[in-house]
């Protein structure tokens, strides 16, 4: 029963902590709400416009990235502490585990997750087309007044 006295010490505090918090929150709060009490403060930025509805699927993507090379680090620490008794079924499975992470690193990456600025992507009709010529694309311009030398 000893062995669980710090837990139960901790769920008690956990415990006394919620209930101050609660207490001293409504002690604090504002009496009498108003527009300006309840609006957020933003560092003296007075706010113009509405939050935007939706998150972009950037911001996700980001997010999912961190959480992933979090959970690697959260495995890599305690495999770094024991790699040696460990041996090669430690190895193998870290090799594993890494390549795994790996994965989703690369389709996070292949969707776009770091991708910032406008989206610049190529339809392959145009990339592949035989009729796409140096002649055919290029625009020659201010031509009026040159020898054809100059011009070539």
């Amino acid at each position: 029963m000893g062995q669980y006295l710090p837990i139960f010490a901790m769920l008690v505090l956990a415990i006394i902590f919620a209930v101050v918090s609660r207490v001293v929150s409504q002690l604090l709060a504002p009496r009498r709400p108003s527009e300006a009490k309840s609006s957020p403060y933003e560092c003296g930025i007075v706010p113009d416009q509405g939050p935007p509805e939706r998150f972009p699927v950037k911001f996700f993507l980001v997010a999912m990235i961190f959480i992933v090379f979090d959970i690697e680090i959260i495995f890599l620490f305690p495999f770094a502490v024991v790699f040696r008794s460990l041996g090669w079924y430690g190895i193998a499975a870290i090799l594993i585990f890494t390549a795994a992470v790996f994965e989703s690193f690369v389709y996070l990456i292949g969707n776009g997750a770091l991708d910032w600025g406008p989206v610049k992507r190529l339809r392959r009709s145009e990339a592949v087309s035989p009729a796409r010529t140096a002649t055919s694309t290029i625009r020659r311009v201010g031509l009026e007044g040159r020898s054809t030398e100059e011009a070539a």
